[in-house]
Order: structure tokens, then C-alpha cells, then sequence
């Protein structure tokens, strides 16, 4: 088979939302032949019970998951499976389809291992998203749905799209994830309040009894960010997903001045507020870790601050599907090497002592 490497120099031939389109009609083809499926899932998904979990009721295989903004209408579901993948998490969705921002919105930042994008929650809405949901072949893998707001929806009328999608999802999802951190829709991150947190997670516990996340930015101040995830846990969340993208454009003379930055220049940002808040709250909720994960070493290191999960989207555009078996085997390495059994005797393990 050939390299990812060389798929990746043509797909880098195009412009960057055009390569994500691209390499999707090339995930929808794959499930499509259940050789090729076969041939990817033997080649690049782990089988060991010392990565195996049991997280609020959902089993996993292995903790490696794929964060939300590639697959956001649920079109791939079944290809990434044979990726390596230990669980998906589609969206963000909104209740009405929507167009997003104005292009050109995804920029590469190549030097520098990262993506910048302005995307928009450009998404089909939530009765295609439904119907994909409905069809998936892959029963037992493990499915978040992250949901958001429409940008025409006004502020004081945002908890009626999170409530809407909840009802329309909570049946079919393995989790869900309140998104009001993305940097590109305007006013979301004013939703990072103790009133509107509240009242969402409280309503969404009337609704569901699947687990909620709460994603947050790495903008934050650290005390802010602890407060918001206590108040969100205090009010019914099942946990805390640390980071969406960064707007912190010192990160790289590079940087366009809108749009959220990920990949590996947020890796630093990223972990320093994930640990400020597994401090906090590790052995107390569920918490998962994403941005700039791009290696064995690194996942280990969120593991072992307080991550139950983590999970990777712009390094793999870097890297390919590869990486995940890396992280997966590396992983097993490292426990060994720390003498641990199993993955969960090394979650938390820096936690110990605080």
C-alpha cells in the first residue's frame, strides 16, 4: 500500500478545505470495501485488554479518540474505525444547517504542525446528522455527538438549540458534548457563564441520562476555567473535554488574527489548563484531553495527569492514521515500563501527591 506521505503531498497540493473534502470522499469509498476496511483495521487498530476501559457505562478499546471538526455531519463513522480509533466524536452539529464563514476559512500552518480555522460550525443540520446516525454499521463503537448553537439563533433564545439537540440525539449517542468554546461563531464564548452553564446542564439532565461533557477553551483564565468546570459538574456534567482551539495568535508570527489555532502549537497551552484543572478535579469526573497531541509521550503525560481519554484531529492531517497505532503500541510501552497492568492504573498517576 502506498505511503501516507505520498497521499499527503498531493492533498497538500490543494487548498486546504478542498483536501478535507478530498480525503472525506476518500474515507466514504473505503466503507464502501469491506476489504480495504479489513486490510485497514488489521494494519492499524491495537487489540490488547491493557488499554481497555469502562467509562460511564461505555466501553472502550483503546483511549484514542478523533475530536470533533473532521467528521461533522457523520459521514465517516464506519471508515475511521479501521483507522484505529478507540471512539468518534462527530459534529459540531447545530439544529439548523448553516453555511459557516466566508472563505477561505482553514489555513495551514505547515512549519509549525498546525491548522488554523474560521469554519464556522458549517455543518448540514441536525436531521442529516440524524439519519447517518441511524445507519452506522459499526454498533459498539463508541460515538460523541457535539453540539452547538446556530449563529442566527440569538443569545437570550441558545439554550432551546442545546435543548432541541439533546432530545434529537441522546438515544443515538454514545455521549454528548456541550460545545460554547469554538472562537468562530460570534458571542459563543460569552455562553462560559455560571448562569447559562447552570441552566444548561441542569436542563439537560431533565432530557438524558447519557453522559454530558462540557468542552472548554484554552484562553481562559486558569481560576475562571476551574470555577466554570465546577460549576458544570455541580449543575450534572459528566465531565470536562480541555481544549477546543486557541485564539492566542502570539503563538506564531504566522497566525491569521481570526480563527482558532490548533495542532501542535497549542500543545503547551493546552496541557498547562487541562493539569490546573485535573488538580482540581481528577478522581472526581471524567476528564478528557485534546490539542497537540502528537506522540505516545505526550498522550502519556495527559494520562497520567488526570486523562481517562484523549483525543487528536490536526496532527493526524500531519502524520496520518499511523500515528494512532504509534500512540496505541507507544502506550503499551510506556505502561510496561512504569510496571502498570492496565491503562487505568496509570490515569491520574502525577495526581497523586497534589
Amino acid at each position: 500500500m502506498l505511503s501516507y506521505d505520498f497521499f499527503k503531498s498531493i492533498l497538500f497540493w490543494f487548498e486546504p478545505e478542498k483536501a478535507h473534502k478530498i480525503a472525506g470522499l476518500g474515507l466514504k469509498m473505503l466503507s464502501f470495501c469491506p476489504p480495504l476496511l479489513k486490510y485497514y483495521k488489521k494494519n492499524y487498530f491495537v487489540h490488547d485488554a491493557a488499554l481497555h476501559q469502562n467509562i460511564l457505562g461505555i466501553a472502550f478499546k483503546n483511549p484514542v479518540g478523533l475530536a470533533a471538526g473532521f467528521d461533522k455531519d457523520g459521514e465517516y463513522i464506519d471508515s475511521v474505525v479501521a483507522l484505529g480509533f478507540g471512539y468518534s466524536e462527530i459534529g459540531t452539529i447545530t439544529p439548523r444547517p448553516q453555511e459557516g464563514n466566508a472563505k477561505p476559512r482553514l489555513f495551514r500552518l505547515k512549519e509549525e504542525q498546525s491548522i488554523q480555522n474560521a469554519m464556522g460550525f458549517n455543518n448540514r443540520g441536525g436531521e442529516f446528522m440524524l439519519k447517518k446516525v441511524q445507519n452506522r454499521a459499526c454498533e459498539g463503537y463508541p460515538i460523541g455527538i457535539n453540539i452547538g448553537k446556530n449563529k442566527t439563533t440569538p443569545q437570550e433564545e441558545a439554550l432551546s438549540d442545546y435543548e432541541y439537540l439533546l432530545e434529537v440525539f441522546e438515544s443515538y449517542a454514545s455521549y454528548l458534548v456541550i460545545n460554547i468554546s469554538s472562537p468562530n461563531t460570534p458571542g459563543l464564548r460569552d455562553l462560559q457563564n455560571e448562569q447559562f452553564i447552570t441552566q444548561l446542564f441542569t436542563m439537560a439532565k431533565t432530557i438524558t441520562t447519557k453522559p454530558v461533557f462540557l468542552k472548554i477553551a484554552p484562553d481562559m483564565e486558569r481560576q475562571d476555567a476551574i470555577h466554570l468546570c465546577g460549576v458544570a459538574i455541580g449543575a450534572g456534567a459528566s465531565g470536562i473535554i480541555a481544549t477546543n482551539t486557541t485564539v492566542d495568535y502570539t503563538l506564531t508570527p504566522n497566525a491569521k488574527d481570526f480563527g482558532g489555532i490548533s495542532g501542535k502549537l497549542l500543545t503547551q497551552k493546552s496541557f498547562e489548563l487541562f493539569e490546573a484543572i485535573a488538580k482540581v478535579y481528577w478522581g472526581k469526573t471524567v476528564l478528557i484531553s485534546v490539542g497537540g497531541i502528537d506522540n505516545a509521550l505526550e498522550a502519556y503525560r495527559r494520562i497520567k495527569a488526570g486523562a481517562s481519554l484523549i483525543q487528536i484531529y490536526s496532527m493526524l492531517i500531519y502524520e496520518g492514521p499511523q500515528l494512532i497505532k504509534d500512540i496505541n503500541d507507544g502506550l503499551l510501552i510506556l505502561l510496561k515500563e512504569d510496571g502498570y497492568n492496565t491503562i487505568q492504573e496509570a490515569i491520574g498517576a502525577d495526581r497523586q501527591n497534589d
